[in-house]
C-alpha cells in the first residue's frame, strides 16, 4: 500500500530512529525525521515532499518542508551518527583494508534556480544536459557496500562569480575533501578506486601519494607515458599507441564472473608518467584478443607494487567499482535520491543524507537478520529483497491500524478528494 501512518510503522523502525534523536534539538524535528525517513522507505513511487506528505496520514506538507529547509539541524552530524551506528555491531562494522570508491553521479534537473544546476555531463544519460552532479565516496569490503559521504558539485555557471566564487571547487578537490573525512574517522582504505575523470588528474594522484594511499584508476587513451624500450632506451608515447605496439602474446585472458561470464584480455607493464615521481603500473584491458577486434579498450594506472599488479588483480579489483553503480541504481530507483522539492544547497544536502540514512536502515537490518526473522520466508540477499520485506511489514501493520481507525482513514481520503467505501 502507498499509504503509511507513523504510529503503524514496525518497531524496528522506531528503534533505528532513536539512534539519531540526539542530533535533533526539538521533539518536532525528531517527529519529522521519522516522517521523512518513513516516506523514503514507503511504496510511493515518488519521494518528493508533496508525495511523502500526501501518502502519510498524519503528516503536514508545511511542517515537513520546514524540517527540510528551515529547521536548525546539521546534516553532517546526522551522517556521522549514521556511520557510528554501523560500528556498533559485528556484522556491520567497517573492516580495515576496504576499497574506497570515488565517483560522481548526475541527474536531470530543469530550470536554473536549484543550487549546482547547469549544463554538464550527466552520467545517468551519458550526455551533456541540464542537471545536478554529486561527488560521493563509497565503501566495499568484500561483504558489504555502503555510502560514506556526499557533496554537491557546484559548477562555475551556477555560482554568482563563476570560477572566482569562493564556493567553486573542482570535482577532484571535493573528492580529496571526502577522502580526508574518511581518514580522520580512522577509516584507512586498502585501495582507492577512481575512474578516468580523477585518474587523469595528476595533481589528484599526487595528493593520494602524499597520503600514502594506493589507487587504481582509469586514464585517457591520449595520456603520454614513458617506457623503457630495448635498443631504443626511453620512449614517450600515447597509451593507445603503446597498446598497438604490443604483441598479442602480451595479453592474458581473464574470466570476469558477474551475472554473465565475460572474458577480458589484459596486459600490464611498468611506465612513468609526468609529473608523477617514480614508476607506475599500466594495465590495458580489452574485450577481445586483439585491438582490431576489440570494441572496448580501457587503460588503468596504479601505484601498487608491481609484483602485485597481475592481470587477475586488475580485473578483480577494478570490478569492485560496480558496487557504487548498484548503490546509485537502488538509491535513485527505490529511495528517491534525485527526487526533491528544494533548491538551496543546505536543503539538498539534507535530502541526500536522509536518503543515506534510509539506505543504511535497510542494509543494517539485512546484515543483522532482523527483517529475515520476522517478515520474510526466504533469505534476504540483496537490498531490494530486504526493502520489499520491510514494505511488507509496513503494509501489514498499516492494515492492522486501519481496521481500528476507519473513520480517521475516511477523513484522510476525503481530504484528498476521494470517497472511502
Amino acid at each position: 500500500m502507498r499509504e503509511t501512518k507513523s504510529t503503524a510503522m514496525p518497531p524496528c523502525f522506531e528503534r533505528w530512529c532513536k539512534h539519531f534523536d540526539e542530533g535533533f534539538k526539538t521533539q518536532a524535528q525528531r517527529k519529522e525525521f521519522r516522517h521523512y525517513l518513513g516516506g523514503l522507505l514507503g511504496e510511493s513511487q515518488r519521494k518528493n515532499l508533496s508525495q511523502i506528505a500526501s501518502y502519510t496520514i498524519d503528516v503536514s506538507y508545511h511542517s515537513l518542508r520546514h524540517f527540510l529547509v528551515r529547521a536548525k539541524w546539521s546534516a553532517t552530524d546526522i551522517n556521522e551518527r549514521r556511520l557510528q551506528v554501523m560500528e556498533k555491531t559485528r556484522q556491520t562494522r567497517i573492516s580495515s583494508g576496504f576499497s574506497l570508491i570515488v565517483d560522481d553521479s548526475g541527474h536531470r534537473k530543469s530550470g536554473n534556480f536549484t543550487a549546482g544546476v547547469g549544463r554538464q555531463y550527466i552520467g545517468q544519460i551519458g550526455q551533456i544536459d541540464n542537471g545536478i552532479v554529486v561527488v560521493t565516496t563509497h565503501l566495499y569490503d568484500g561483504g558489504k557496500s555502503l555510502p560514506l559521504d556526499i557533496e554537491l558539485y557546484q559548477q562555475a555557471s551556477s555560482l554568482a562569480e563563476g570560477k572566482q566564487d569562493p564556493n567553486f571547487r573542482k570535482k577532484p578537490e571535493i573528492a580529496l575533501e571526502l577522502i580526508e573525512r574518511s581518514l580522520k574517522r580512522g577509516y584507512r582504505p586498502g585501495i582507492v578506486l577512481i575512474d578516468a575523470g580523477y585518474g587523469n588528474n595528476t595533481s589528484f594522484l599526487s595528493e593520494l601519494d602524499k597520503r600514502k594511499l594506493k589507487y587504481l584508476g582509469g586514464i585517457a587513451k591520449n595520456r603520454n607515458v614513458t617506457i623503457e624500450v630495448q635498443e631504443k632506451g626511453r620512449e614517450t608515447l600515447r597509451v593507445d599507441k603503446l597498446a598497438q605496439s604490443l604483441p598479442q602474446k602480451a595479453f592474458t585472458p581473464i574470466q570476469l564472473h558477474r551475472n554473465k561470464p565475460k572474458t577480458l584480455w589484459v596486459a600490464t607493464l611498468g611506465v612513468e608518467i609526468s609529473p608523477l615521481v617514480g614508476k607506475r603500473s599500466l594495465a590495458i584491458v580489452m574485450n577481445a584478443p586483439t585491438l582490431d577486434e576489440a570494441t572496448d579498450v580501457d587503460y588503468f594506472l596504479t601505484n601498487v607494487e608491481a609484483s602485485k599488479v597481475t592481470p587477475e588483480w586488475v580485473v578483480k579489483t577494478y570490478s569492485q567499482r560496480n558496487w557504487v553503480e548498484v548503490f546509485y541504481r537502488e538509491a535513485k530507483g527505490e529511495l528517491g535520491l534525485c527526487e526533491y522539492q528544494v533548491r538551496d544547497r543546505r536543503s539538498l544536502m539534507r535530502h541526500f543524507v536522509l536518503v543515506f540514512c534510509a539506505y543504511i536502515f535497510i542494509l543494517w537490518h539485512r546484515l543483522t537478520g532482523g527483517l529475515r526473522r520476522q517478515w520474510s520466508n526466504q533469505p534476504l540477499r540483496t537490498f531490494g529483497e530486504a526493502l520489499r520485506a520491510f514494505r511488507t511489514a509496513i503494509s501489514y501493520r498499516f492494515v492492522g491500524w486501519l481496521t481500528q481507525n476507519q473513520d480517521v482513514f475516511k477523513q484522510y481520503i476525503g481530504s484528498r478528494g476521494y470517497i472511502w467505501a
